[in-house]
């Protein structure tokens, strides 16, 4: 049986940490299968604004974006820095999702490091759907409004940060079958 915390939170009152459930259903005699984090894989997507994209001096395909991101959280002072971006939708002005170095990319399953791409720094990524596993759409960097909070985490603005517990139901368990 599969619950997600969103729906365990409407029947009891409870603001306990996801390992805390976890750990009070093993404790009542329910096995846990396991459990889906969108925060373990996605957590460190932030919502970032491009300043300015222009075509790079090296590639015709490809366009280096001054990206406005918040490195450090919401809290702290933004910072900027350059992407080299492949997608035909970078722009001036284009609030997407931003990736800093170090995070792994679900899609790709690359980890993030700063490189240099013919001759330019990048120092983070602008992601489409494909790369955060959301869809098979490649066709370009996801596009938010431009109202979207810059620096927040992307699952957090896109209602996505809700885990899903699965509860393996044994034998002498039969009371736990029904909701």
């Amino acid at each position: 049986m599969k619950f997600s915390m969103s729906w365990l939170r409407e029947h009891l009152e409870t603001d306990a940490p996801l390992d805390a459930i976890t750990d009070a259903l093993t404790d009542l005699g329910l096995e846990v299968d396991g459990v889906e984090d969108p925060a373990a894989r996605l957590g460190g997507f932030t919502i970032a604004r491009v300043i300015e994209a222009k075509q790079h001096p090296n590639a015709d395909k490809l366009r280096l974006c001054r990206v406005e991101a918040w490195l450090n959280g919401p809290e702290q002072p933004s910072e900027e820095v350059q992407v080299v971006c492949g997608a035909p939708n970078a722009r001036t002005g284009l609030v997407g999702v931003f990736a800093r170095p170090g995070l792994h990319i679900p899609g790709t399953g690359v980890d993030l490091k700063p490189g240099v791409i013919r001759g330019e720094a990048s120092n983070g990524m602008l992601c489409s759907e494909r790369e955060l596993e959301l869809s098979d759409a490649h066709d370009g960097i996801i596009e938010l409004p431009a109202d979207a909070p810059l620096g927040v985490r992307y699952i957090d603005y896109a209602g996505m940060n809700d885990p899903v517990i699965e509860v393996a139901i044994t034998p002498n368990r039969p009371d736990a079958l029904g909701v």
